[in-house]
């Protein structure tokens, strides 16, 4: 997900195919609801195959920088921590947390200490961006009403980058990031907030009867952290000079590039849901 652009030409956003951009994504919608719904645990699987793409394209987009990523003991860390979260909840999670960081120091080692502080801290940056804060998604599924706490998180994400878009295209003017990311406006920023209050209240009445002031809480923190989430990824990548993570999704560049507001969120939505909504 990305925030709010300034006015494009309609066919493009940021110079991609918006055509194929929306076929790439409602195919990924399609992978994700059918697992949810239908084999909870298939989700799960969904959400380990995204962080290890995730993980490879970070780990890529540094290595452009000479930075040396402890990929195996990052990669097998983890996805055994998001997995470990399924089952073992936040406990889990520290545990794989204190295990992974412990192994990325021990298998750089044998590599020398020139470097050492800039590879391992590379790794463990990797590691709380993509597992630690997609840990929460997994911990959302893993309620008994988790298809559709799931369902609320990706919905207030979305309606930051569609509402955003709109927004931006139709009255965008004045940039807010311009150093950052130079297409994103704050009138469209105000277009996200609308959208993503909108969606939250709605998901949280009718999806996980909630209260309505609620989804207005969930909302507002969703569009913050949906909106530093894509900044924070574009501050990366203009650190390493890159445009996209990679470019394995046609119209999206690399799935990072797509998982950047959905990871800022996670762990907001969780902490919202969590003690404001009880379970089903």
């Amino acid at each position: 997900m990305s925030a709010p652009d300034v006015p494009a030409a309609p066919q493009q956003r940021g110079g991609r195919n918006l055509p194929a951009a929306i076929g790439v994504g409602v195919g990924l919608a399609a992978a994700v609801l059918l697992s949810l719904f239908f084999v909870k645990a298939l989700f799960v699987v969904v959400v380990l195959a995204a962080a290890a793409v995730a993980i490879w394209e970070l780990s890529g987009a540094l290595g452009k920088a000479g930075i040396a990523v402890p990929l195996p003991p990052l990669m097998a860390g983890g996805l055994a921590t998001l997995a470990a979260a399924y089952v073992g909840g936040t406990e889990a999670v520290a545990i794989g947390t204190a295990l992974t960081v412990l192994g990325i120091f021990v298998y750089r080692m044998p590599d020398g200490a020139d470097g050492f502080v800039r590879d391992v801290s590379a790794a463990v940056f990797i590691f709380g961006y993509v597992p630690v804060l997609g840990s929460f998604v997994v911990l959302m599924a893993a309620e008994d009403d988790g298809a559709w706490r799931i369902v609320t998180f990706i919905l207030v994400t979305i309606a930051s980058d569609i509402f955003g878009y709109a927004a931006g295209y139709k009255l965008g003017k004045h940039p807010m990031a311009p150093t950052i990311s130079p297409k994103k406006s704050w009138e469209g920023f105000g277009g996200s907030v609308v959208g993503c209050i909108l969606a939250g209240v709605l998901a949280v009445m009718f999806m996980l009867d909630g209260r309505w002031w609620v989804g207005v809480i969930l909302g507002v923190v969703a569009v913050a952290m949906a909106t530093l989430g894509d900044l924070s990824e574009s501050m990366i990548k203009r650190d390493v000079g890159i445009k996209d993570m990679s470019d394995l999704l046609p119209g999206h560049g690399g799935l990072m590039d797509r998982l950047d507001s959905l990871l800022a969120v996670a762990p907001v939505c969780w902490l919202v849901l969590h003690f404001l909504v009880p379970v089903a």
